[in-house]
């Protein structure tokens, strides 16, 4: 007995527009199960396929300003649905890294894959159709000052045209919850802390429905609870929505937080890249020197001054 094949939807409209059947049989308009089992193979190796491609890819990417070298020759890769934080000092070009993979800037040379696409040459209509599917939470938020939090996110949705007034409040009421701050959504960017503003910067670049976001030091500037809850909504995005993200951090109880991977950037190298345990057990100087000035405790360097403070 032959079983029945539900392909999806899209896998079969894809095969009919490219001329293929889709598994249909168009004399008797129904479901041809040889047919549907050639196409159900060719999907399951196009996901594979895509599975196993990197999201993004940097590959022998320099870029100087001026004299000073910011990336020299610089690859590594993203994978579909992984989280990477790229570590290392202020000024070494991480988020530089981030305006290369937006195409905000042009290497000098090498050549960047973003979902398949080397986007080095692109222009800027093929960038526009890209912005909608890889987004980016600055670190200043970039907010709308005259609009509120809700509007502030419905932004993007009003933009391109996307659904009724009503449909638009829900989808923004659901993703102001989703963040946590659906209370806030008739307060404007001067009425909400720093760690606010960076979480309205994440729900909005969520409305655009991206499949990519980067994070430009999102816990810069913050509370460590507040830091604690950025992390915890990049971890659920991740989880939920299968999101690759890019977040360029010093913070490195943030990157243990959320990342499947590490890249440290120094001198216009990478020094290192591989997960978390890898990086404790790094012998590179630099890269150890690193994670023990992150680490050091307060409370051991001063506790004597704090108890004496105390006493007196």
């Amino acid at each position: 007995m032959r079983t029945r094949v539900e392909l999806p939807l899209a896998w079969c409209q894809s095969r009919l527009d490219s001329g293929g059947d889709g598994g249909i049989d168009s004399q008797q308009g129904c479901l041809n199960y040889d047919h549907a089992q050639n196409s159900l193979r060719m999907f399951a190796a196009s996901c594979f396929l895509m599975a196993t491609q990197p999201y993004i890819e940097f590959q022998d990417i320099s870029i100087s300003f001026g004299e000073h070298h910011v990336l020299d020759h610089v690859s590594f890769r993203v994978m579909p649905g992984e989280t990477v934080c790229i570590l290392g000092r202020s000024g070494v070009g991480k988020s530089v890294c981030l305006r290369i993979a937006m195409g905000f800037l042009k290497p000098d040379s090498g050549h960047v894959i973003v979902n398949g696409a080397d986007i080095t040459a692109f222009s800027d209509e093929e960038l526009e159709h890209l912005h909608r599917e890889v987004t980016m939470v600055f670190q200043s938020g970039a907010l709308f000052d005259s609009l509120t939090v809700a509007d502030n996110v419905a932004f993007p949705l009003r933009e391109r045209r996307e659904g009724s007034e009503e449909q638009i409040s829900r989808k923004v009421q659901d993703i102001l919850r989703l963040v946590g701050i659906e209370q806030l959504k008739d307060n404007f960017p001067s009425e909400i802390s720093t760690g606010v503003r960076r979480m309205v910067a994440i729900a909005r670049a969520l409305a655009a429905q991206p499949q990519c976001i980067l994070y430009d030091e999102p816990t810069t500037m913050v509370d460590p609870i507040m830091a604690r809850r950025v992390a915890n909504v990049i971890r659920k995005l991740k989880q939920d929505l299968n999101l690759t993200s890019v977040v360029v951090t010093h913070d490195t109880r943030l990157a243990e937080r959320v990342a499947d991977h590490i890249i440290f950037l120094d001198n216009a190298k990478v020094l290192f890249y591989g997960t978390i345990p890898e990086m404790e057990r790094a012998r590179n100087p630099l890269v150890r020197k690193f994670l023990e000035l992150d680490r050091i405790d307060l409370r051991a360097l001063f506790g004597t001054e704090l108890q004496e403070q105390k006493v007196s």
